[in-house]
């Protein structure tokens, strides 16, 4: 499994977004200092200049197919160092706000991953899902980012190719299995640059959010509003580091924190998958069925480690071609940390699995993958991959970082340690050099963001969201005290109504509020 920066929100199917961990990281001051350099000069603050023509496009708008909803295409240069030259397409869909109420504008949002269909987002939740008042107020809209899904797809391999890909034993035992790993994403770096050459250089976040700034022209808006979970959460900073004055209301749901290196992210996100491993089988140990045992949490642990090891041995069958191994078998754990809801499927599964039946787990893995039931994959995990591995620089040089780094990945999750440390490095042989690097973001001048966090969050860990709030100038934290990936619209009335209130009325909670 590659686990990067997938940072999946559970609003869509099981997660809709969730690695961090694909490999970057190191970054140096100098990189740092170039991506803030390239920051300014990427953001006129007043006129558009060269990029004129598609600051004043007008979008065409059509029928979706999908009842309520527009479609339209977006503009937007290929290379922003090069606005005359080749274009890009970018798919946008929206809502018309519902009333009653004056409409407010436009309100953008974003998934996570990176990776994550927007569109198919605000189509399939957050269009018809966000609370009423809202809706009712706002022109939910949405772009797919530039490589994903609908935006000009990242493609690496097909379906037969991702098969073996997700099957590779991501805790190597020997060097021929180092080597195994090591060709695999070697392969997938190689497939990419075969099929999405040209792309490959221009999907940093940095040119997304600046496609964001685009098409909030092209609405109409003169401040951007939008909401990002999990990944969403570095785009929307992002924007507000390049466009501080166009900053209208912003919340930044599961937070990432952009002052850091890969490595550190990759660490952080692999404690608090132990940290959510640790709430499931808190909760498991005191049901009569669970598949760990009822002794204690720790002897849980030990058990799934048990099952893990097994299955790489030994895979079970799943009813079809592909067996569950221990990666698959992994991934599929890991897909049902994002939301608590998601804990009695995986209680079942690890019975049948245990058992000797793996189609549950594979199930699971599946869903995390986006991989349909033909056997072809959505573009998800190669744009995930593409993203990661130009916004920082790779985590390692060579499998011996790996294994240098493997014992502090294990003290910061005994059950997911070794194979998350191995998952970070997909990004040492990636085609395109990064463009970018770690650093804090305060986007000076911009208006009140309100920052949300949630206590044991598998995927962006907390500290994540105290500390972003804590960088921006005009940040605010909103903390929920509970389980699952991000937030906004998971059952807390408190959450909810803060976040509401401040998207209609532009009044941030008091710096600090907690809801549970």
């Amino acid at each position: 499994m590659d686990s990067r920066r997938l940072l999946r929100t559970s609003a869509t199917a099981l997660a809709a977004a969730g690695l961090i961990l694909s490999g970057c990281s190191g970054g140096s001051d100098a990189a740092a200092s170039r991506t803030t350099a390239a920051a300014r000069q990427a953001s006129p603050s007043s006129s558009p200049g060269a990029l004129k023509t598609f600051y004043g496009q007008k979008l065409t708008w059509r029928d979706c197919g999908v009842t309520g909803f527009q479609c339209a295409t977006l503009r937007a240069p290929l290379d922003y160092a090069k606005p005359d030259g080749e274009q890009i397409d970018l798919a946008v869909s929206r809502v018309r706000a519902t009333g009653p109420g004056k409409r407010l504008g436009s309100l953008l949002v974003n998934p996570g991953g990176p990776g994550g269909s927007a569109v198919g987002y605000l189509q399939g939740y957050a269009g018809v899902g966000y609370p009423a008042p809202v809706r009712a107020r706002y022109d939910m809209v949405a772009v797919d980012p530039r490589g994903v899904a609908r935006s000009e797809p990242v493609e690496c391999l097909t379906g037969p190719q991702m098969d073996t890909f997700t099957q590779v034993d991501q805790t190597p035992d020997d060097p021929a299995e180092v080597n195994a790993l090591s060709a695999a994403f070697k392969d997938f770096s190689a497939g990419c640059a075969k099929e999405s050459r040209a792309i490959l250089p221009h999907v940093s976040t940095v040119e997304t959010a600046r496609d964001m700034d685009i098409l909030r022209a092209v609405l109409g808006d003169e401040k951007l509003s939008y909401v990002g979970a999990s990944y969403g959460t570095f785009l929307g900073a992002t924007y507000a580091e390049l466009f501080p004055d166009r900053v209208g209301r912003l919340v930044l749901d599961g937070a990432m924190d952009p002052s850091l290196p890969a490595i550190d992210l990759n660490r952080d996100q692999t404690a608090g998958f132990e940290t959510s491993f640790r709430a499931f089988a808190a909760d498991c140990v005191t049901k009569p069925d669970c598949p760990l045992g009822t002794a204690s949490v720790d002897a849980a642990g030990a058990a799934l480690k048990k099952f893990f090891r097994d299955v790489d041995a030994e895979p079970v069958p799943t009813g079809e071609s592909r067996a569950l191994g221990e990666s698959l078998a992994t991934t599929g754990v890991i897909a049902a940390m994002y939301d608590e809801g998601a804990w009695p499927q995986l209680r079942e599964a690890l019975t049948q699995a245990i058992g000797g039946e793996g189609s549950g787990l594979l199930a699971l893995a599946d869903s995390y993958y986006e991989r349909e039931a033909d056997g072809t994959y959505a573009n998800l995990m190669f744009a995930n991959a593409a993203v990661n591995c130009l916004d920082l620089p790779a985590a390692y040089a060579g499998p011996a970082d790996v294994s240098k780094a493997v014992p502090s990945f294990e003290k910061a999750s005994p059950v997911f340690g070794r194979g998350l440390a191995w998952a970070a490095l997909n990004c040492t042989s990636w085609p395109t050099p990064p463009t970018g690097g770690p650093h804090r973001i305060t986007a000076e001048g911009a208006a009140p963001i309100l920052v949300v966090g949630t206590t044991r969050d598998p995927a962006t860990p907390y500290k994540w969201a105290q500390s972003l709030a804590g960088q921006l100038s005009s940040g605010t934290l909103l903390t929920y005290e509970g389980d699952g990936h991000t937030a906004y619209g998971r059952g807390s009335d408190c959450i909810d109504t803060a976040i509401n209130t401040y998207l209609l009325d532009g009044t941030p909670p008091a710096d600090g509020k907690r809801c549970s």
